[in-house]
């Protein structure tokens, strides 16, 4: 019988204490608010305003950041420019400032008297304590999430692919849908599922600068928090769902990754069987 060797003991006993330490919250929230509890609270006006916010506003900030991060992301993946690391070091920024600061500088920036306030007044916007501006929150401390994976998997591509298929006659767009988006596929959806897991969770940057308004501005997190102080249960029955919403959307995404990866990989195969 093979020996246990002391460092594998300390590498299981490590892999214990940290999924302990993970799940243990989780399960407490489902064991102190039954699925029965949380099923009752839906009926109440405040959580279903507050997921018909959530949902809105986070599928929107979604489709924004898709559609401007994907291109946007393969020009600084694919490209070499003077300034390129001081770009990349911009987008990464958000990921590490403070909830709170994040939500000071878009008021500071679109609030009525900030930097652009007299621009975007002008238009007839106003941004602050509306839904856009939950929506301008959750872009701005969410979209870095999806744009910083999608550089990486768009650096990552093999240069001789791209070039094959500019020789065959592809132009740079057909390049970019036919070659670059499938084979970054998996790293795109990876991006995609932690921002909007990312979305769905925000509360710092969105309580400063869109307030909590029930109905108009208050998400689900959001309502957890003004849950606490009058009524804990209600507050574990929103974060249970919360916990729902969040996993269902992590697994949605997971096999949409796994079903891309595999369509993008016959279909690369298929066009390079084809061409030779």
């Amino acid at each position: 019988m093979s020996r246990v060797r002391p460092f594998t003991i300390i590498l299981v006993l490590a892999a214990v204490l940290a999924l302990a330490f993970l799940v243990i919250p989780i399960v407490a929230l489902f064991t102190e608010s039954p699925p029965g509890q949380t099923l009752s609270h839906l009926d109440d006006p405040v959580v279903k305003d507050a997921l018909i916010v959530t949902a809105k506003t986070n599928l929107i900030a979604f489709g924004i950041t898709l559609l401007v991060g994907t291109p946007a992301a393969y020009l600084i993946g694919r490209r070499r420019f003077p300034g390129r690391a001081l770009v990349i070091t911009l987008v990464e920024l958000p990921l590490v400032l403070p909830p709170a600061v994040a939500g000071i500088g878009l008021l500071a920036a679109f609030g009525r008297f900030g930097l652009l306030g007299e621009e975007v007044t002008a238009l007839g916007i106003d941004l602050a304590f509306t839904q856009l501006a939950v929506i301008l929150a959750i872009i701005f401390v969410a979209g870095p999430f999806y744009l910083r994976q999608a550089i990486a998997s768009f650096e990552a591509l093999d240069e001789d692919l791209i070039l094959a298929a500019r020789t065959l006659g592809a132009g740079p767009g057909r390049a970019f849908w036919r070659i670059a988006l499938p084979l970054s596929a998996s790293g795109l959806s990876a991006g995609a599922a932690l921002s909007l897991a990312r979305g769905i969770g925000e509360f710092g940057a969105t309580i400063m600068f869109a307030g909590s308004l029930q109905g108009v501005t208050q998400t689900v997190t959001l309502a957890i928090y003004d849950a606490l102080s009058v009524d804990f249960d209600v507050a574990l029955a929103i974060g249970s769902l919360l916990v729902i919403l969040s996993a269902v959307v992590l697994l949605a995404l997971k096999l949409l990754l796994h079903w891309r990866s595999s369509d993008s990989t016959s279909t690369f195969r298929f066009a390079t069987s084809s061409s030779a």
